[in-house]
């Protein structure tokens, strides 16, 4: 067999693999393979032959995008941008190694995360810190670095244009400070990342999606995360991309949803302040009965170990971004003794606990 028709089988096995989705107006999500199916999804905007990334998953995920603009019939060339909502691994995590196979592409990213997109030591060597290097290349592949000449900050207000259609960048803190939503001018549609929750698809009712909050380490902040939302929720679009998992409507109710939620996290964060050791198993326990009545009253009737396969390892990576928040909290009261060592705990050592690695 000759390399060609080789490179044509790996490319056509990568595009089985991405599950493209078609969602409309020229958005494409395709499927990271991050995790397992249907968790962390990639997003393509593409107009008039022209492109953008939004996200990219780890460097794991390279083939697959590459192999859906391949079947989008869109040159590495033609890709415009590649934008970053924030820089955990599981969003930004191939984004250097993505770069290198689109020469005209610059990155995105909020001005907090650009310095770990140009050099992300600091981000490999905490992410190796949790997993220890061999399983760490496993889960995300090489971390490549990103020319700065190639990477453009965009904060609040600041804009992209894609063969005339223009992305809009929202400040959006409270999953993490380096957070951004983007506003497609053509929809009106938000790619919100993680800050309007997560919702998988196995736990749609009758079409209806069910979605709750991320609060994984380690800058989470339900007040912030509030105002988010509350920003979100008055431009009223018709739908939200979600990287865990895409298109979403009836974004009026998963908005309230949210933050009843949200509300209801940092109620049982704070009742497990004085907890000691025990806080953060107290935590995990009762965002595990908070999230499966959740679902129970959205109507879910799958059972409970089931709905624990797939929520269980962000319940646990929540526990830990409330345990973040109440040491954040105190460490910035005004008696606060700053002299004093924290106490270590015990952390998550699940695969998006890289989240932790960026501050």
């Amino acid at each position: 067999m000759t390399n060609a028709a080789t490179s044509r089988q790996q490319m056509d096995a990568a595009r089985r693999a991405a599950r493209i989705e078609h969602c409309g107006h020229g958005v494409f999500a395709v499927d990271s393979g991050y995790v397992r199916p249907g968790f962390d999804a990639i997003h393509l905007i593409v107009e008039a032959g022209r492109a953008a990334i939004v996200d990219t998953g780890t460097s794991h995920s390279v083939p697959r995008v590459l192999a859906a603009l391949d079947a989008l019939g869109v040159a590495p060339g033609c890709v415009d941008f590649v934008v970053l909502t924030h820089v955990h691994l599981d969003h930004a995590g191939g984004a250097g190694a993505l770069m290198r196979a689109l020469p005209e592409a610059r990155l995105t990213v909020h001005p907090r995360g650009a310095r770990h997109m140009i050099d992300p030591t600091r981000l490999w060597q905490a992410t190796c810190a949790v997993y220890g290097r061999e399983a760490a290349e496993a889960l995300y592949g090489e971390i490549v670095p990103i020319d700065p000449q190639r990477v453009l900050e965009t904060g609040d207000g600041a804009s992209v244009t894609v063969a005339g259609r223009t992305l809009e960048f929202l400040d959006t803190p409270g999953h993490a400070r380096h957070h951004v939503t983007i506003r497609d001018s053509a929809t009106g549609h938000l790619f919100a990342g993680d800050t309007f929750g997560v919702s998988y698809r196995e736990l749609d009712v009758a079409g209806r999606p069910f979605v709750f909050p991320s609060s994984t380490p380690v800058q989470f902040d339900p007040d912030a995360l509030q105002r988010s939302l509350a920003r979100l929720l008055a431009l009223a679009p018709e739908a939200v991309y979600l990287t865990h998992y895409s298109k979403r409507g009836d974004v009026a109710r998963l908005g309230a949803d949210q933050q009843a939620l949200i509300e209801r996290y940092a109620q049982i964060a704070l009742s497990h302040a004085d907890a000691g050791d025990a806080r953060r198993s107290g935590i995990a326990a009762e965002l595990r009965a908070l999230l499966l009545g959740a679902a129970r009253a959205h109507g879910v009737t799958l059972d409970d170990a089931r709905i624990l396969a797939l929520i269980g390892a962000d319940i646990e990576l929540n526990a830990d971004g409330l345990v973040d928040w109440l040491d954040a909290r105190e460490r910035s009261k005004p008696d606060a003794h700053a002299s004093e060592p924290q106490r270590p705990r015990a952390r998550s050592t699940t695969p998006a606990n890289a989240h932790g690695a960026t501050r």
